[in-house]
C-alpha cells in the first residue's frame, strides 16, 4: 500500500475512533458575574459623573477614567476613546442601602464588550469590570477594580 494510503488509513482509522481530539480555540472566559437580584433601568444615577481610579488586577496597570450617566445610559470616557462604544443603557439595584450599578459596553468595531458593577455611596464609587476581548482563536479578559468620586461635568476628560 503506498504510504499516502497508509497515512490516511491511520488518519481515519484514529478520528473515527476518537483517539485524537484537535482544537484551535480557546474556551469562553465568562464576563463579570453580578449580584442577583431585580435590576431595573431607573436613571437613579443621572447627572452624575465620576472619577475613577483603579487598576489592572494581574499586570497593575493603572486607570484614570470618566464615567457619566445621562438620561438612563452610561458612558466610560476611556471605553469611549479607545473604541467608540458610545452611551449603553444602565441599571440599578438597592441592596443594604447601597445603589449598585451595571452597564454592559459592547464595542462596535472590534470583539470587546466591558461589563461594570459599581457601588455608589454618597459621593463615591467603588467599580469592578472586566474587559473581554473574544476572538474565534483566542478570549483576553483584563479585571479592573476602581474606586472614585463625584465630579463636575465641565471637570470631564477625554
Amino acid at each position: 500500500m503506498p504510504q499516502i494510503l497508509q497515512v490516511a488509513a491511520i488518519a481515519v482509522a484514529t478520528v473515527g475512533t476518537g483517539a485524537a481530539t484537535l482544537s484551535v480555540m480557546n474556551e469562553d472566559i465568562p464576563d463579570l458575574v453580578l449580584p442577583e437580584g431585580n435590576w431595573v433601568a431607573t436613571g437613579d444615577l443621572d447627572g452624575i459623573t465620576f472619577r475613577i481610579y483603579g487598576e489592572d488586577v494581574s499586570s497593575g496597570a493603572e486607570l484614570e477614567d470618566d464615567i457619566i450617566f445621562r438620561d438612563g445610559t452610561f458612558l466610560s470616557t476611556d471605553c469611549e476613546n479607545s473604541c467608540s462604544f458610545g452611551w449603553s443603557d444602565y441599571q440599578t439595584m438597592e441592596i443594604d442601602g447601597i445603589t449598585h450599578f451595571t452597564a454592559t459596553a459592547i464595542c462596535p468595531s472590534a470583539p470587546h464588550t466591558v461589563v461594570w458593577h459599581g457601588r455608589v455611596t454618597d459621593d463615591d464609587v467603588q467599580i469592578d469590570l472586566t474587559w473581554t476581548t473574544r476572538r474565534w482563536y483566542w478570549t483576553n479578559q483584563i479585571q479592573i477594580r476602581a474606586t472614585g468620586t463625584t465630579i463636575s461635568s465641565e471637570a470631564v476628560s477625554g
